[in-house]
């Protein structure tokens, strides 16, 4: 899975979210070529490859059936 697979996927499941929304990604430095995906389990971790604003460097987990995020497992 990439990350715009992820991305896809979590909009499509979930199209309440405000994750990947244009201005969330905007306020916190970061785009789409910074995150990787590796399977870990039932979910998938969003990790980003160098820190962002704020020097944040935490990954993110989404349900690998529901594509909802959950900040950890």
């Amino acid at each position: 899975m990439s990350p715009s697979e992820l991305k896809y996927q979590h909009e499509l499941h979930n199209p309440n979210s405000f994750f990947f929304s244009k201005n969330t990604m905007k306020f916190f430095g970061d785009t789409m070529k910074n995150y990787g995906v590796k399977s870990n389990g039932d979910y998938y971790e969003l990790y980003r490859k160098s820190p962002v604003n704020g020097n944040l460097t935490n990954s993110h987990y989404f349900h690998k059936q529901t594509y909802v995020q959950s900040t950890s497992l």
